[in-house]
């Protein structure tokens, strides 16, 4: 669950951190692989979602 402190990231924001396009970062919030909320019609991303998603990715890889 998101906390108050925690910081939400917009899709572009994500996308620039991954260096991934859009398509892919709502791929991976379609498939659930990245979690996300939805605040009115804006899509939000918790960063602790996304330093979970590259962990796990490293970890995969090693």
């Amino acid at each position: 669950m998101t906390t108050a402190t925690e910081e939400l990231l917009t899709v572009p924001e994500v996308m620039a951190l991954l260096k991934l396009g859009r398509s892919k970062v709502y791929d991976l919030i379609r498939s659930r692989r990245l979690p996300s909320i939805t605040i009115d019609r804006s899509r939000r991303i918790p960063a602790l979602a996304v330093r979970s998603f590259i962990a796990d990715r490293i970890e995969e890889a090693a």
